[in-house]
């Protein structure tokens, strides 16, 4: 039993429309074994895997997947399911698959919706591992396999923040896709396309972001804009440290100039010794060392989004209560590092609590070590500020929401994290001594997202709204062209009558052009050619050739389109490579772009061929049919419904919708068409006119323009710009 291959579908395909890995399985000598035939199979796997109870499968309920076991079903079916649940126990939750078998003899085909194709092929591979495993009765520790996946999920997929935003921008229907290894997105398309990483857009400035690492820097512009800051100065050596905290004549904090994460922040000092320390300390982890008076209070993060204070978490003191027993540090393992909202995870709301040198610091204060064991009931602070993990975003009074406001716009971020010392987040500043102590630009969102006390704020959907105003889903009009027969011509064509419109990117047989400058050569009927027109900035419309591998092997370069133009589907046509031998998954493959039409779109499909014209059940959009014959059954149903197609009647292409039928142009009037037979030439006009007119491109000029259009001479290379032939 092994992986023979590998495909990567990273966008609608005839599996889904959403991207999948397709793992083509050799089942070798297990093939025919089911389940119930093999020994002690079931009750292992149940025991190995028992949370896949919850898995419905065909059975629609709680336990299907376990009745099908017990019922008998092929190592393919349970790979399926056993990598789906390998990728729930490592934290990301697929919910889709499919197994088929292929016409080769023990070759299946185990599709998995994926959030990373890397990490879901490793799941595929330990799926094999364990399912093989459990045939021979072999050990297989589970428990390390699932960390392992845990820590390549946590390496690979997008973090909380990113994802956030990502989920946000999908349930607008903005289209996404992920730029880079990292956490670099693409939310919409062409001219409408907006760049994120993490929390920082494309519009965050990075004089900004250079600012907010200076808190010196920092400070100073907040402190001539009149926002209260603490008192103080950034420090070169341990005894200017010394020096200022004489000057100041109080408690002071000290911290890296530019560190971040709260790292080598000491708070509270008042001994020569504890500032020493933490000046070596500071000194080590940034480019500087400052230090403040410190200022009694909570800390509190305000998230600032596009000019407008959308949540705030507050920071609380972590505490251990002494038993008589315990070690200090035995006591923070037992009281705060056993909380499950604990972790070193990117997505756990609290952090693990280290006694390093700032919080053995504070033990001191108290004249406590790690080793001390406080008397029970005895409360000892370990942290002063613990994770900002509880929401008060409700509590915040309109000036210090104001205030933090202002501080954004003072230091020139788009998204900002305001970092605010009060006593009480309810009250003005000013009248509590409330002070901004830092300006964090990429602020993370978990902490309002999934905070450990309170309710979570739609941080993603404050992100989107700035990016995207209301109405707008950043798309491009997108037309994709598919059939057995005659794409190129009609993807041609439409590219003629739709040249006058907004700068146009194709990916075609002919090469990929974007506004008439080409960027690739030879055949771009393919998922990376789709996706540089798409990510293109000057781009606002596309047009695709579509080929069958693209949508066999490796999906749609894009999520949904406003028109899907199919011409035919040939039985003929050879799916051997696949280890297809059936027409209906020859046309699923034809299909997939009608299966996401937009619902304001329209699919224009051949009347003529019944099995383009049933794809219509499948449009999400409008229909528009063609056919040379205007009295074609499907046309002339749907026409008695209101519907619209194009068709020729009396010699003229005439546009139909309903019972009224316009004459557009005398095909004899096309000094190109070579024939006015029915045949490839003349579905590509068909449809490509039905195209147009879905595109909303006047009648008349689409008549106009059909008269200029000239086919490639025979002598012309396919990758020739339209716009070269026709002058």
């Amino acid at each position: 039993m092994h992986v023979r291959e590998f495909r990567v579908l990273r966008g609608p395909n005839i599996w889904a429309n959403s991207p999948v890995v397709e793992a083509w399985v050799d089942l070798g000598e297990l093939a025919g074994k089911a389940s119930n035939e093999m020994p002690g199979f079931n009750g292992r796997l149940m025991a190995m895997l028992p949370t896949m109870i919850e898995h419905h499968c065909n059975a629609g309920e709680r336990g299907g997947f376990f009745q099908r076991l017990r019922r008998g079903t092929y190592l393919a079916h349970i790979l399926e399911h056993v990598a789906i649940e390998l990728h729930a126990m490592a934290g990301v939750e697929i919910g889709f698959g499919r197994t088929r078998e292929t016409t080769h003899e023990g070759l299946y085909r185990v599709v998995i919706k994926h959030d990373d194709e890397e990490l879901c092929k490793e799941a595929i591979r330990v799926g094999i591992e364990l399912c093989l495993a459990v045939t021979h009765d072999r050990p297989f520790d589970i428990a390390a396999e699932v960390k392992r996946l845990h820590e390549m999920a946590e390496r690979v997929c997008l973090g909380p923040s990113t994802r956030a935003i990502v989920a946000a921008a999908k349930r607008r229907d903005i289209p996404v896709c992920r730029l880079n290894v990292g956490s670099l997105i693409l939310l919409g398309q062409g001219i409408h396309a907006r760049r994120m990483w993490t929390a920082e857009s494309d519009r965050t400035s990075a004089i900004a972001e250079t600012i907010a690492t200076d808190k010196a820097l920092t400070k100073s512009l907040l402190r001539s804009a009149g926002i209260p800051v603490p008192e103080g100065r950034k420090v070169e050596t341990a005894a200017q440290a010394w020096e200022a905290t004489d000057e100041l004549g109080s408690a002071v904090v000290v911290k890296p100039l530019d560190a971040n994460h709260g790292r080598a922040v000491f708070t509270g000092l008042t001994e020569k010794g504890e500032i020493e320390l933490a000046f070596e300390h500071a000194d080590r982890e940034g480019s500087g060392v400052i230090l403040e008076r410190f200022v009694s209070g909570s800390e509190h993060r305000l998230l600032v989004v596009g000019g407008q204070f959308v949540a705030a978490a507050r920071g609380d003191y972590a505490y251990v209560v002494g038993d008589g027993r315990s070690t200090i540090a035995k006591l923070v393992e037992t009281q705060l590092n056993s909380d499950p909202r604990r972790g070193d995870d990117e997505g756990c709301p609290l952090n693990r609590v280290v006694l390093d040198a700032a919080n053995r610091v504070t033990l001191e204060q108290q004249e406590f070590r790690p080793d001390s064991v406080p008397l029970k009931h005895v409360r000892v602070l370990i942290q002063r500020n613990d994770n900002l993990a509880t929401d008060v975003t409700d509590l915040v009074h309109p000036a210090v929401a104001e205030t933090a406001v202002q501080a954004a716009r003072v230091i020139g971020l788009d998204i900002a994290g305001i970092d605010i010392v009060a006593k009480d987040i309810a009250r003005p500043l000013e009248e509590q001594g409330g002070v901004v102590v830092e300006v964090n630009s990429g602020p993370g969102l978990l902490m309002h997202l999934a905070p450990a006390r309170g309710a979570s704020r739609p941080v993603g959907e404050a992100i989107v709204s700035t990016l995207f105003p209301a109405g707008s889903n950043g798309r491009i009009p997108i037309v994709a062209v598919a059939g057995s027969t005659a794409t190129t011509e009609t993807t041609r064509l439409i590219e003629h009558l739709w040249r006058r419109g907004p700068c146009l990117g194709v990916a075609a047989s002919y090469g990929t052009w974007a506004g008439g400058r080409q960027i690739a050569t030879g055949n771009s009927t393919t998922w990376k050619a789709q996706h540089n027109v798409l990510i293109n900035p000057k781009v606002a419309a596309a047009l695709f050739e579509l080929s069958t591998t693209c949508a066999l092997g490796e999906g749609l370069g894009f999520d949904r389109c406003q028109v899907a133009v199919v011409t035919s589907v040939d039985p003929a046509e050879d799916l051997s490579a696949w280890y297809f031998d059936d027409v209906d998954r020859l046309s699923q493959a034809k299909r997939v772009a009608v299966d996401v039409v937009l619902p304001e779109g329209f699919a224009v499909l051949h009347a003529a061929d019944p099995r383009v014209a049933a794809m219509a059940e499948n449009c999400p959009g409008g229909i528009l049919f063609f056919a040379a014959d205007q009295e074609n059954p499907v046309i002339t149903a749907h026409r008695q419904q209101g519907g619209r197609a194009v068709v020729i009647d009396c010699g003229h292409l005439s546009l139909a919708e309903g019972p009224i039928i316009t004459p557009m142009i005398a095909l004899a009037d096309l000094p190109w068409l070579e024939s006015e037979a029915e045949g490839p030439e003349i579905t590509a006009v068909l449809a490509a006119v039905g195209a147009a007119w879905a595109l909303g491109v006047p009648a008349d000029r689409i008549g106009v323009d059909l008269k200029t259009f000239q086919p490639l001479p025979e002598n012309r290379s396919q990758s020739q710009p339209l716009e070269t032939l026709n002058t």
